[in-house]
């Protein structure tokens, strides 16, 4: 059953097939300004989410106590101005312990609850269905579409997996991921319909039992044959999401093979670069010309390990907007580069990157989509909004949406069960260009055994 959005209507009765019961939402007393169903509409191929009230309530938190309310809001959530902040206050949109705020000089204290309802503006995410690759009675096996986060999460409520489908089979349904793919990452994604079969697919995930294949786009021509990265990586920095490799870093593996390679047109016509030069002396960068689609294999786990290893072989994602970026690593893109003497470098490179230098996609750290996404994805329109006076932006592009990275199968090393999705469109060959159109399988082993590559540290993050 394909998982589609429709206009907002009245009443969203469960589907026919659908085996969970109606649910009427709660009262609002008890979860206020929460519509249903969730304001879904599709426009020129984005899913959007008409503008809503939303309140917010959280407890004073240890940082909070002896100071005013304006303060707070004023420092602690800088997405909007004081001013706007003083204006909620006054209006009765920030309340304190379901009561009018006295003043803006009202100082909160220890067990305090601060309810703030505002008029939310979702970004847009990616109106592709999420398909479905099997169902049964305890899993639901998705292709989850680039650009869409799995749980709610900073600006996104519910342009989100799990509302996308709650919203789908019914307000009383609780879908349960197994595993996690980033918002900008595509493909399989496990569903559990009950705690118990979550639990269990989720150990399985976490152990050695399951076997992933993604499907990435690179920049320039990968090596033929199985290259097998072995080079440990470490958390440079948790704020904006930098990962490196590193000697002192967490083991990790992984094998690749290349699909394909597409060189540039003028290459495959035998004519000179673009920009007149015969060669790539002194730029290293320009040997990286035309991309290939390489099939990727995690043995371990680690936090972007294969954006990280393609990064160190010197063929990154094409459009990852961290890894990619030569504003942020030069012109070798971070080939081969081990060491630690530039990291300040580019962490402070990295983190003016959702300022005033832009990469090419949007941000793909949670830490960063805030201030990235309002500079570069959604350009100011120079409106503001009618009921609330926040600025307006224009939608994203659809190649700002979703990095080339895909999770196109997971199967049980016991044979038990086996989950793939087709190639991508992005990975498909281009105009005037033959290619594989499909991955291969037992066609097209892997002479590597991922076996015998285990480590004894069973942690895995993907």
């Amino acid at each position: 059953m394909a998982l589609v959005a429709s206009a907002p209507r009245d009443k969203y009765p469960p589907l026919p097939d659908d085996k969970f019961p109606w649910k009427e939402p709660p009262a609002v007393a008890i979860t206020p300004c929460d519509p249903w169903p969730p304001p879904y509409y599709l426009q020129d191929g984005l899913r959007k989410v008409t503008p809503y009230h939303y309140t917010y309530n959280t407890f004073c938190k240890e940082r909070w106590r002896g100071r005013e309310i304006l303060d707070i809001f004023a420092s602690e959530f800088r997405d909007r101005p004081a001013e706007y902040y003083e204006k909620a206050i006054v209006e009765g949109r920030v309340v304190l312990n379901g009561q009018p705020v006295p003043s803006t000089k009202t100082i909160v204290k220890n067990g305090d609850v601060i309810s703030h309802t505002l008029h939310r503006h979702e970004p847009p995410c990616t109106a592709t269905p999420i398909g479905i690759v099997h169902e049964d009675d305890d899993l639901i096996v998705i292709n989850k579409p680039a650009g869409m986060p799995v749980h709610p999460a900073g600006r996104y409520n519910f342009n989100s997996i799990i509302e996308i489908m709650r919203a789908d089979r019914g307000y009383g349904w609780n879908p349960l991921p197994c595993n996690r793919l980033d918002r900008l990452t595509s493909g399989i994604m496990f569903i559990g319909k009950h705690r118990q079969a979550a639990e269990d697919m989720s150990a399985q995930i976490r152990t050695r039992t399951v076997k992933k294949e993604y499907i990435t786009r690179v920049v320039g021509e990968f090596p033929e044959g199985e290259v097998v990265c072995e080079k440990p990586i470490l958390q440079i920095s948790p704020k904006l999401g930098l990962n490196r490799v590193r000697a002192n870093g967490k083991e990790a593996t992984t094998v690749f093979k290349r699909l394909a390679y597409y060189p540039p047109k003028d290459e495959a016509k035998g004519e000179e670069h673009a920009n007149g030069e015969s060669g790539p002396e002194g730029q290293p960068w320009k040997k990286l010309r035309g991309y290939s689609i390489v099939r990727c294999f995690p043995v371990t786990g680690r936090t972007h390990q294969l954006r990280v290893h393609l990064q160190f072989l010197g063929h990154p994602i094409s459009n990852d907007p961290i890894y990619a970026n030569q504003r942020v690593f030069g012109p070798s893109l971070g080939r081969g580069h081990s060491e630690s003497e530039n990291d300040e470098d580019i962490m402070s490179r990295l983190s003016r990157m959702g300022k005033e230098e832009v990469a090419d996609a949007v941000a793909y750290h949670d830490e960063m989509v805030e201030a990235y996404e309002k500079r570069k994805a959604e350009r100011r329109t120079g409106e503001l909004c009618e009921v609330c006076d926040t600025e307006l932006y224009s939608d994203p592009g659809a190649h700002e949406l979703g990095i080339y990275l895909h999770a196109r199968r997971y199967r049980c090393e016991e044979g038990k069960w086996d989950y793939e999705t087709g190639l991508p469109d992005w990975a498909l060959p281009p105009p005037g260009f033959e290619g594989p159109t499909e991955s291969t399988k037992e066609t097209d082993p892997l002479a590597v055994d991922l076996e015998k590559l285990g480590l004894e540290d069973k942690e895995i993050n993907k």
